[in-house]
């Protein structure tokens, strides 16, 4: 699994501070767009080829953890 910051990070320089997956211009809200609107992740991937399958993937992990957490 990659750290926390190989998958998100936030600069007032890109994006202006707009969290973006590393590396990228992309934001996160994007995937999650794609996702609330029955995108699939290949979809989102085919779309922004500068973000990998492994940040997506990271990424859902770690909310996933953080939501089982605020429930438990």
């Amino acid at each position: 699994m990659l750290t926390n910051n190989q998958i998100v990070s936030s600069s007032p320089e890109v994006m202006g501070g707009t969290p973006v997956f590393t590396g990228t211009r992309v934001p996160v809200q994007t995937l999650l767009d794609y996702l609330k609107a029955g995108e699939s992740i290949d979809e989102f991937l085919d779309g922004f080829p500068t973000v990998t399958r492994e940040q997506v993937i990271s990424l859902l992990e770690i909310m996933e953890t953080q939501i089982t957490n605020m429930v438990a």
